[in-house]
């Protein structure tokens, strides 16, 4: 049994911040994958060849280079911006603000290959047949193309949710009071590194394990209709 010394309350607001700063780099990293998909599936050259330019960025570039990138560039660029705009106080951007904002950027671009292979492997057939049958476009997507984009996609995204919520231990390098920065700060206050990052490790075990079963949940859930039935003996 680990012996936290009184600091296990503060590994919990750690813990908290971390799930706040993962949920929300989701959503952003789920907008822009959408967003990367339809684009890389556009007739057009322009959003395919943008769309195409972020993917090899991202893909080509560290996280933590592009983190640091971000929180310190983008602060330079937002109080270059600021005084343009009448505002004249320096700007200071927080370690979660732009933690999130490089995480959901990051992961938005993984999120975009994930959603293009799923849209590819609904069939045409299937969207021509809702047109035929008279559905608008937005009915064409509501009630076949999403469905089964989510289906196929689930495992993509479920593998890209476990590493993103890992890689939110990067946060600590902004000064943001996550899990692994209050498991370090308990270390180096208790000289137990061992006890504090176990835990920290431990935490993150659960968080990812909560994490499978309810993917396994979706996955199975959104399956039920393409289960085959069960033949009569």
């Amino acid at each position: 049994m680990l012996d936290l010394q009184g600091y296990g309350f503060s590994l919990l607001e750690g813990t908290v911040l971390t799930v706040e700063s993962a949920l929300a780099s989701l959503v952003l990293a789920v907008v822009l994958g959408m967003l990367g998909a339809l684009a890389k599936l556009a007739r057009a050259r322009v959003p395919r060849g943008v769309a195409e330019l972020y993917t090899t960025i991202i893909r080509g570039v560290p996280d933590l280079v592009l983190m640091l990138l971000v929180f310190f560039g983008g602060q330079l660029l937002v109080n270059q911006i600021a005084p343009m705009l009448g505002y004249e106080d320096y700007v200071d951007v927080s370690p979660f603000t732009a933690g999130v904002g490089t995480i959901g950027f990051i992961y938005g671009a993984y999120m975009t290959e994930t959603f293009r292979g799923a849209i590819l492997a609904v069939p045409t057939g299937q969207l021509e047949a809702g047109y035929a049958f008279g559905m608008s476009p937005g009915q064409v997507f509501r009630r076949i193309l999403l469905p089964q984009t989510i289906r196929h996609a689930i495992p993509g995204f479920g593998n890209n949710w476990l590493v993103l919520l890992k890689t939110t231990a990067l946060l600590s390098v902004l000064g943001l009071d996550d899990l692994l920065r209050k498991a370090s700060l308990a270390a180096g206050a208790t000289r137990e590194p061992f006890t504090f990052y176990a835990a920290a490790a431990l935490v993150y075990l659960l968080l990812t394990s909560i994490s499978t079963v309810l993917l396994v949940w979706a996955e199975r859930r959104y399956n039920i209709a393409y289960a085959r039935p069960a033949h009569a003996v």
